[in-house]
């Protein structure tokens, strides 16, 4: 294949066409981001990292990821292509740059696809208990074979939906974010009036300096705040891996994108500042300092806050992680389809189901690899699990991060003599780019601190450091295993490198 990708690649994977439309993307934007169920197990830890910094730690990771978005939504416009950062990375540095790309977004999409289906069973117990009033139900949650086996069948469920295509995933996420965002706006709304009431915990009135990111204690603190704000924004993305199958594939992902990342700021500001007020920063009670409570804040929160109607929290945050589990296949399946037709990877990747128009193969793959993976995770560790999706952090940032400099080689030069397309294709990506692999360097460096995390370790190095890192140097030995049986791709002849030929 000699043709430039952007001209061939829409008309040759065989997916739907206009399956979406810009509602629809934002939806399942928001959806796959999980806002309720990111937060409950975000809010805490990043009020330890920060204190009452919260809010501006919020806006700072706001700032790469509009940067990054920026530069996605260029490349989206010149290659609207399913394999994304796979796709557009290689056609920019070559191969393999290009395959280590796609592997960090594969492999951050599929592991978390397994803390999604965790969570889903930990509500989903919860509510029973809650619905029933009986505690017994909830502790169901604990016992290993059954949370596997629950776990399975939610991991089944999501996939059969995705398995599906885009137009059954559109019609369950409608339901299920609309839910999640009015729950959540109700929590927010209620945890104000009790502190203007004066009967929330700590009460605290709104400070300005909430917004001063230049008040965090260290760089190390500062850090570690960012790549946390960094994966609860994440997944906004999934609105570019369905470009070929959206409405306006040029134009529309990119505004999606831009729109998505726009709502979930506003909503988390919204939170933070309540529940900052709310409980404060202590490490007593309610406090966000709390260690007991910062894996399942809402879990502390709901009853305090909403009163009798407290179990529409624990309903929102399994709606969240249950959408969410659904709506994240979308990513990995489509760029392990991209790979495969591009010759990264077996051809059997490249299948498209002739009924759904949606990459059959691809997809139950992402299902059985997550399945296996959170199976075995689960009766070894829970710390295992929770150590793992700390190390998503690092990879969300690695693969945001060659996305964005992508754009900035692809576009190079196409942009001289017109300021917009400088701003857009070369100096927002370019910032964003850096400062998100400046995070990735410094987060794997503090976490080879065995403190860093849960407080496991191996041979002395943290495991966040161990998971991280490894999963990134298995990569390099699956791409070495495939360069070895499908030198085409790795020799530039199905992707091309190359630079933008026209205006940005």
């Amino acid at each position: 294949m000699t043709a430039a990708p952007e001209r061939t690649a829409r008309e040759a994977k065989g997916l739907g066409d206009g399956r979406v439309g810009l509602l629809g993307a934002v939806v399942i934007g928001v959806s796959t981001i999980a806002p309720a169920y990111t937060l409950t197990g975000a809010l805490g830890p990043t009020a330890s990292a920060v204190g009452d910094h919260l809010p501006a730690i919020f806006l700072v990771g706001f700032v790469p990821m509009l940067l990054v978005a920026l530069g996605y939504r260029a490349l989206n416009s010149a290659m609207p292509d399913a394999g994304t950062t796979f796709t557009w990375s290689s056609r920019a540095f070559g191969p393999w740059i290009g395959w280590m790309g796609g592997w960090g977004l594969l492999a951050a999409t599929v592991l978390v696809l397994s803390n999604l289906a965790g969570i889903a069973v930990d509500f989903f117990y919860l509510m029973l208990s809650q619905l029933t009033g009986d505690e017994s139900i909830a502790d169901l949650a604990a016992n290993v074979p059954v949370n596997v086996a629950t776990c399975l069948v939610f991991m089944a469920l999501a996939c059969w939906v995705s398995y599906r295509g885009l137009e059954a995933t559109k019609v369950v996420q409608y339901v299920l974010v609309a839910f999640q965002l009015v729950v959540l706006v109700w929590f927010a709304v209620a945890a104000f009036v009790h502190v203007a009431r004066g009967t929330a915990p700590a009460g605290l009135t709104l400070d300005p300096g909430w917004f001063n990111p230049l008040g965090v204690d260290s760089f190390s603190s500062f850090a570690a705040g960012i790549s946390l704000s960094v994966f609860i924004y994440w997944g906004w993305d999934v609105v570019l891996t369905m470009n070929e199958e959206t409405q306006g594939a040029r134009t529309t992902p990119g505004r999606a994108a831009l729109s998505t990342i726009a709502v979930i700021v506003v909503l988390y500001l919204t939170m933070a500042l309540a529940v900052l007020s709310f409980s404060g920063t202590g490490t007593d009670g309610l406090g966000l300092g709390n260690e007991d409570i910062q894996e399942n804040l809402f879990a502390a929160l709901a009853s305090p806050v909403m009163g009798p109607v407290a179990i529409l929290m624990s309903l929102s945050v399994l709606a969240s992680s249950a959408a969410s589990l659904q709506s994240t296949f979308i990513s990995p399946a489509r760029t392990l389809l991209a790979m495969g037709h591009y010759g990264a990877l077996p051809p059997r990747y490249a299948h498209v189901s002739r009924r759904f128009q949606s990459p059959g193969y691809a997809t139950v793959v992402s299902a059985v690899v997550a399945s296996v993976f959170y199976a075995v995770m689960r009766v070894l560790s829970e710390d295992v699990l929770w150590d793992t999706i700390s190390a998503l952090g690092m990879m969300v940032c690695f693969y945001y991060g060659v996305t964005a400099l992508a754009c900035v080689w692809y576009f190079r030069g196409s942009w001289r003599g017109d300021v917009k397309a400088f701003l857009s294709t070369c100096l927002a990506p370019l910032v964003g780019g850096v400062l998100l692999l400046v995070f990735f360097v410094q987060t794997a460096v503090d976490s080879t601190d065995p403190s860093y995390g849960s407080g496991s370790q191996v041979g002395g190095v943290g495991l966040v450091f161990v998971l991280g890192i490894g999963v990134l140097a298995l990569g390099v030995v699956v791409m070495l295993v495939q360069r070895a049986r499908r030198p085409g791709f790795f020799r530039g002849r199905t992707i091309p490198v190359g630079r933008s030929t026209t205006d940005a």
